[in-house]
């Protein structure tokens, strides 16, 4: 695996990243795990195997999903229930018919993103999150139901309201609880910014030098809106190491496959169907897949996988046929978020380590 060395020197003297850690494992093993560069590029840490970095968008799936997962498990939500159900103030036309599995699978017909931030900052911390639903309820569709998949944060932040207002619990509470917990998984966790947290800053890697916040963004959420509620959303807020992502990671591939030990958290039949993409949808539920011919997942993942990208430069995939785990975490966004060279990056090593081990 030296050529796997080499690639990711090259890439932090490219300025591809500041700092990176990546995971390979083959049949439940690890055949590869090193970490390469520096948390933060003025007085930063070299990078380590418990170096914390924000997941981004990786919440969507190892949280918000595994979560509606446990609830569909528990008969307490169900894939095919509508909005309406869950939250009476519905009452829009265009937005009546959208289901679970719809905002799961990225073709419920909104939007990809919007700045509520810009307005949420102004409001009183406690009121935010419910002003933030009125305002994805009262957002006109892009496109109708079905019709096209358009990958979107605000049915993830819907996902994160549907948890809180079916459960009881907030997202972090429920998936700690329910899931983490029980897994054993110690180091994948939101951090509530509307309380008082002692975390080491040294500990995690950098993420931009925010234009608006006037500071560069450590032990806190990155992406505006999450920060604007207070750190815990259903689209962004998770923060984790390679280790423990890896953890969670494994275990649903070896639930997946049938011989995992704690298969009564959550059951391999939802966790099969979670994991396959269904009629009318170009997604698996809160989990990618690779689309040729320019999957970031590159050319050598069978069809039968499953992946997620992060904004800061996380990743993950998983090929469930050959058992077969690639994870890069990196702090792609320090010191800002035009840095885009990871999306010809990402590809390339993937390849690489595809080529190396298959």
């Amino acid at each position: 695996m030296k050529k796997i060395d080499k690639a990711m020197l090259s890439a932090i003297e490219n300025g591809v990243f500041p700092g990176a850690s990546l995971l390979v494992s083959f049949n439940h093993q690890t055949v590869y795990a090193k970490s390469f560069g520096v948390t933060r590029l003025q007085d930063g840490k070299n990078i380590n195997n418990a170096t914390i970095f924000d997941l981004a968008s990786l919440t969507k799936p190892l949280a918000t999903s595994i979560a509606i997962m446990h609830l569909v498990q528990a008969e307490k939500l169900f894939l095919n229930q509508p909005l309406l159900e869950i939250f009476s103030e519905t009452d829009q036309k265009d937005k009546i018919a959208i289901t679970i599995q719809h905002l799961l699978c990225h073709n419920s017909g909104l939007p990809a993103h919007r700045p509520y931030y810009e307005t949420l900052i102004h409001e009183q911390p406690h009121k935010r999150k419910h002003l933030l639903l009125k305002k994805i309820l009262n957002e006109p569709l892009i496109y109708p139901i079905e019709q096209k998949t358009v990958y979107s944060d605000l049915g993830f932040m819907l996902l994160d309201a549907v948890i809180q207002k079916v459960s009881g619990y907030r997202l972090d509470d429920y998936i700690q609880k329910n899931i983490y917990q029980p897994l054993g998984i110690e180091k994948l966790f939101f951090i509530d910014l509307l309380k008082e947290h002692h975390w080491p800053t040294d500990a995690f890697a950098a993420t931009e030098h925010c234009p608006w916040r006037k500071k560069t963004i450590i032990a806190e959420v990155h992406d505006d809106n999450a920060y604007a509620v207070g750190g815990i959303c259903g689209h962004a807020g998770l923060f984790g190491t390679i280790h423990d992502v890896y953890q969670i990671l494994d275990q649903l591939l070896a639930i997946y496959n049938g011989h995992a030990a704690k298969q009564n958290i959550v059951h391999r039949k939802w966790v099969q169907r979670f994991l396959t993409v269904p009629e009318n949808a170009q997604r698996a539920l809160g989990f990618d897949v690779p689309t040729p011919p320019q999957s970031s997942s590159g050319q050598f993942f069978s069809e039968n996988s499953v992946g997620h990208l992060g904004f800061t430069g996380t990743s993950f995939w998983v090929d469930l046929d050959r058992s077969i785990i690639i994870i890069l975490l990196s702090n792609r966004v320090h010191p800002n978020r035009n840095n885009n060279k990871i999306r010809a990056f990402r590809p390339i090593i993937h390849d690489m380590i595809m080529q190396s081990i298959v």
